[in-house]
């Protein structure tokens, strides 16, 4: 076991005594201002036996996660290309570029009002509203990892004479990658932020229902865990997002080793 992790798991152990001692010792935290220990677990096994806000906690999990992940690839499918195009071509930077600009201080939540005039109350105006939360990350990356590659490899390919679909597979792929998981794992970020909003309004399940329930019914247990389901979810697919990064780049992690 590394140092690293020694030292996290003493932290998260010492968060975990000053919790209870806060909560359930000393009480100098009232239970309706954050919940101890016993009423977290007594809520966890509330959702997760009879269940809370018309599901059990497994069905909001299931949920959440679908719509995060179509909202996350579609944005990864039409904002990484559009980076890409963006940072290779001048004309379709300056033909895009103003648009983008306009769009991109606008926050992901300001959408929801119109998502939900267009596309009602179902899951397509939440995934319209990740989307546009988890795009505008991706563009950028992929836009700044095109700006970023080497010139000199560039000539070269050109001077070689390299079609374009090689090219884009054997130069420009690879060299922006670094700077597109960046993105990716922000794009992911950003995602999960914007679900739970979404999910607010007009949800019959999902951890967002959970919290908004929660919150409604004065219930700081289920609030408590409805957010620690949200952290893991995000944790376990970011620790995905991750295991694939280092898959991709073995030959940039392999050629940082021998440098």
């Amino acid at each position: 076991m590394s140092r690293k992790t020694m030292v996290g798991g003493a932290t998260i152990v010492t968060a975990l005594a000053l919790w209870y001692l806060a909560t359930s010792v000393t009480q100098m935290i009232s239970p309706g201002r954050f919940p101890s220990p016993a009423d977290t677990w007594d809520a966890f096994r509330q959702i997760t036996g009879a269940g809370y806000a018309n599901g059990l906690l497994l069905d909001h999990v299931l949920r959440s996660v679908m719509l995060v992940s179509f909202g996350f690839l579609v944005a990864v499918c039409t904002g990484v290309p559009l980076g890409l195009w963006m940072g290779w071509s001048r004309r379709a930077e300056a033909l895009i570029n103003p648009v983008f600009l306009i769009i991109r201080p606008i926050p992901p939540l300001a959408w929801i009002p119109l998502a939900i005039l267009w596309l009602g109350l179902g899951d397509a105006a939440k995934i319209l509203v990740i989307w546009f939360a988890a795009f505008v990350p991706s563009v950028i990356n992929a836009y700044t990892g095109v700006r970023n590659l080497d010139r000199t490899l560039v000539e070269a390919a050109r001077m070689l004479g390299t079609p374009l679909l090689t090219f884009v597979r054997e130069v420009l792929l690879p060299g922006a990658s670094p700077m597109i998981f960046t993105g990716l794992r922000l794009s992911l970020q950003a995602s999960w932020t914007t679900l739970v909003a979404a999910e607010l309004v007009g949800a019959m399940t999902g951890l967002g229902r959970v919290l908004n329930a929660a919150q409604q019914d004065l219930y700081p247990g289920m609030i408590l865990v409805g957010m620690i389901a949200v952290t893991l979810c995000g944790w376990l697919m970011t620790a995905a997002l991750g295991m694939a990064e280092r898959r991709a780049l073995s030959w940039n992690i392999a050629t940082q080793a021998r440098d």
